[in-house]
């Protein structure tokens, strides 16, 4: 009877601890397998994607606690890719994986999206190691969020095809006038002008002879007129 006075037991939780997800964006199969092995060695499971695009599709569908990016990716480059992870999530931890010849890009990178670390290929266990605090460290900030419009490669603009015009018709051929009618074309101002200046040179002779007859004859005076001619002439 004293047992039903007594405190029962805790109840111990039978639920596994969920384990953490690592997603290791590389597009190299040696890489990608390098690092597979050494985060299943630290209990994560890895999620491995080999473009820009996908991954950023990856990270929203299964939040991720951690992304390893390479630079030279296809899809979206590493650095735009990562950008558009923390554009969706700004407390995403990413860090770039890359080889000696490309870290100061990569340092670059890592500046702009707010990357935790970067990690030089190839990768030991001591390496990861070194690094590790700084991986899971502060998530800094991501000042190419502001840019990041800009940084997308610029796309050539399609010109629309023009129309087509339809033919244009063909003229006839132009008439070939005879020699005698160019020459008479060439020559009829001139002889239009010779004929203006003949009638006009005849009326002003009739004229003068039609005033001379009709003074002498005493229909008009003109003796005053022939005066000032005469004055005129020096």
């Amino acid at each position: 009877m004293t047992g039903l006075f007594m405190n029962p037991p805790l109840c111990q939780s039978n639920v596994d601890e969920v384990k953490q997800t690592v997603l290791i964006v590389m597009g190299n199969p040696m890489t990608e397998t390098s690092l597979s092995g050494h985060f299943e060695r630290r209990g994560w499971v890895p999620i491995v994607c080999d473009d820009g695009d996908r991954a950023v599709d990856e990270y929203v569908e299964k939040k991720p606690d951690l992304v390893l990016m390479a630079l030279d990716i296809s899809g979206l480059d590493g650095h735009i890719a990562a950008l558009e992870i923390r554009e969706t999530d700004f407390n995403a931890r990413i860090a770039f994986v890359t080889s000696r010849t490309g870290k100061a890009l990569a340092e670059d990178a890592a500046y702009s999206a707010g990357a935790t670390a970067i990690l030089t290929t190839p990768i030991t266990t001591a390496d990861l190691d070194e690094v590790w605090a700084d991986l899971m460290g502060e998530i800094p900030g991501a000042p190419g969020l502001a840019d990041l419009d800009e940084l997308y490669p610029e796309m050539d603009e399609v010109a629309l095809p023009l129309p087509v015009m339809p033919p244009l018709p063909v003229m006839p051929p132009m008439p070939i006038l005879p020699e005698t009618a160019v020459e008479n074309v060439v020559q009829s101002p001139p002889k239009r002008k010779r004929r203006w200046l003949r009638r006009a040179f005849l009326l002003i002779v009739l004229g003068l002879i039609g005033a001379g007859v009709a003074h002498y004859t005493g229909v008009m005076d003109l003796s005053e007129y022939l005066q000032q001619l005469e004055d005129m002439v020096p």
